[in-house]
C-alpha cells in the first residue's frame, strides 16, 4: 500500500489524492457560453446508452450505433442539473448549471484499466453566472481524479480525455 492508501480495517481502505480544479472565467453571459458549448456536443441519455449496449450484437455494433450520437468534439451531454432553478428559493439569484457529459467509447478506455475510473466518468462541468454578467466554467481535470495510482495505461487514457476536454473548452471559449 502506498503512503496515500491506508487500511482502516474491516475491508475499508482510504486513498488520498489531489484533484485539479480548473475555472475558466469569461465576460460572456452564461446563456451564450452554454449555447456555445451545447452547439459542440451531442445529447444522449445514459438509459439510451445502456439500451444500445443491450441491443447490440457485438462491440462493433454498439460502437457504430453510439458514434451516430457523438459529434466531432467527442462529447455528449447525458444529463443537466439546473441548480439555479431550486437555489432561487434561497434567494440566490444567480444561474448555476451542472452537466454530466462524456463518451462511453472514451470511458471504456479507462475503465478497462481500473474499474474505479467509473466513479469519475462521465465527467462534470459547472456553469456559474457571475455577478458582473459574465460566466465561470468549472471542471476537474479528469486524470487528476482517475489516475491516482501507478497505472501507465490508465494515465495515458485519462490524459487523452484531458486533452479532448481542453480542446472543447478552447474551441468554445478561446
Amino acid at each position: 500500500m502506498s503512503e496515500a492508501t491506508k487500511s482502516t480495517g474491516q475491508g475499508r481502505e482510504t486513498h488520498t489524492f489531489a484533484g485539479v480544479r480548473v475555472v475558466r472565467k469569461v465576460s460572456t453571459n452564461m446563456d451564450d457560453v452554454v449555447a456555445k458549448l451545447r452547439a459542440r456536443v451531442g445529447r444522449l441519455t445514459l438509459a439510451a446508452v445502456i439500451d444500445m449496449a443491450r441491443k447490440a450484437r457485438s462491440v462493433a455494433d454498439f460502437e457504430s450505433e453510439a458514434r451516430k450520437f457523438i459529434p466531432e468534439s467527442g462529447f455528449v451531454i447525458f444529463d443537466e442539473i439546473d441548480h439555479g432553478a431550486w437555489l432561487q428559493r434561497y434567494g440566490l439569484g444567480l444561474k448555476n448549471l451542472r452537466w454530466l457529459f462524456g463518451n462511453p467509447l472514451i470511458a471504456v478506455t479507462m475503465i478497462r484499466h481500473d474499474p474505479t475510473a467509473g466513479l469519475f466518468v462521465p465527467i462534470e462541468l459547472l456553469f456559474n453566472e457571475s455577478p458582473d454578467g459574465g460566466c465561470a466554467v468549472t471542471y476537474v481535470v479528469p486524470s487528476s481524479l482517475i489516475a491516482i495510482d501507478d497505472n501507465p495505461p490508465l494515465l495515458a487514457a485519462a490524459r487523452r480525455l484531458d486533452d479532448k476536454l481542453e480542446a472543447l473548452m478552447v474551441s468554445a471559449l478561446g
